[in-house]
């Protein structure tokens, strides 16, 4: 490959205020950052762009296609020997190293026939697209067992659909003055819970504030759980280990096991889940509504935390959010949020259908997992040469 310095830099007005440099690059072109190369990030321009231009934090290098394939080549810098020969490669001070170009362009690189290349290509192009194929797979199943589950329970999420034109409403109604508040589909889900048993989350969970101190921790430090350490898909997923004499201001609540703890910090996020026994005594986020227990004996938590992370639920406390660009729901409105109260039967139906569907989810997901490292593994001993093609067939 060599830099293709016959192209000059433009000027290109961006926005009204502001001129920058640009360089273009075309289709097959191999883009290098200058700043995060000691990474790997090495791109190829696809076929899906054109016209690009790239500012002059990158380098663009066009590969000569008779002998490298940019598909290879950026295979073969994706390879976990290439990425360490770059990363020990750095140089420059603290907080700033980087790769020299001159030193990239140095590097020598295995270069086997363009036949082989493109084999290693296709090997990877398929194993990937087995991959993508097993995530759509747990991805639809999520979304057909949530829809089923919903039905069950005689609710259909309508899609998203924006208030327009003129709208009225009976005096009664009017709960709030914002328009956003009356959105077509949340409207719908409002009317289809009306229509069945349903309560108000403050008449399910038994919302409560439990403050730690530090006699909770005698050996100076507490397990922390922060909003972004609890996903949708996965409830907890892990903890910081904190001083109790350097605590942060938001880290105020003990947690135990079989506690609901809520994310009111951008909440359409779903981040809710019952805390699971291994983090019995962990402090978490002011930022998490706390209840630990239900009050109504008729209904089931891990039921709740299924209906609020369902978009019936989390369509709710979009309705009830407040704020722009960091939105949040208040507690008070959080209460307000209704769930269906149908049999313990189909309750419990309901949560083996879900528990099935996330066994099978896990499965297929710990599979793609696999055949993504092992394929990657295959890669780089080919790429290297300690494997060839038919010693992998």
């Amino acid at each position: 490959i060599h830099f293709d310095g016959s192209i000059e830099p433009r000027k290109v007005e961006v926005g009204r205020e502001y001129k920058m440099d640009l360089f273009c690059a075309k289709l097959g072109d191999i883009v290098v950052s200058k700043i995060d190369l000691k990474n790997g990030a090495v791109g190829i321009i696809p076929q899906q762009i054109v016209n690009v231009a790239v500012t002059n934090h990158f380098a663009v290098y066009e590969p000569d296609t008779s002998k490298l394939l940019p598909a290879y080549f950026h295979l073969l810098i994706q390879t976990p020997f290439f990425k360490e020969y770059l990363w020990k490669n750095k140089v420059g001070a603290e907080g700033r190293k980087e790769v020299k170009l001159n030193f990239f362009e140095s590097i020598l690189i295995p270069l086997p026939p363009l036949e082989t290349q493109q084999a290693i290509v296709e090997r990877w192009q398929n194993a990937q697209n087995e991959i993508k194929s097993a995530m759509r797979y747990a991805e639809n199943l999520i979304q057909d067992t949530e829809k089923d589950c919903l039905s069950k329970l005689g609710i259909t999420v309508p899609p998203t659909k924006k208030l327009q034109g003129a709208t009225s409403l009976t005096w009664r109604n009017l709960e709030r003055w914002d328009t956003f508040f009356y959105r077509p589909d949340f409207l719908a889900i409002e009317n289809q819970l009306a229509s069945i048993q349903n309560a108000p989350l403050n008449e399910v969970l038994s919302f409560t504030s439990r403050r730690w101190n530090r006699t909770d921790f005698p050996d100076g430090s507490f397990k922390y759980v922060e909003i972004s350490s609890v996903t949708k898909e996965e409830g907890i997923t892990g903890t910081k280990t904190i001083s109790t004499a350097n605590q942060p201001s938001r880290a105020t609540t003990l947690v135990r096991k079989g506690d609901v703890i809520i994310s009111t910090t951008r909440p359409y996020l779903g981040a809710i889940t019952v805390v699971p026994d291994e983090y019995d005594c962990c402090v978490c986020s002011s930022g998490f509504a706390l209840a630990d227990s239900a009050k109504n004996h008729a209904i089931e938590k891990d039921f709740v935390v299924f209906f609020l992370k369902t978009a019936a639920g989390l369509r709710q406390m979009e309705r009830r959010m407040t704020g722009g660009l960091y939105p949040a729901i208040v507690q008070e409105e959080l209460e307000k949020i209704r769930v269906p109260i149908p049999s313990q039967a189909i309750q419990r139906s309901i949560l083996k259908q879900i528990m099935d569907a996330e066994k099978d989810i896990k499965q297929k997901r710990e599979l793609a997992e696999l055949k993504e490292k092992q394929t990657k593994a295959k890669i780089e001993a080919l790429i290297l040469g300690i494997k060839k093609l038919e010693e992998l067939e």
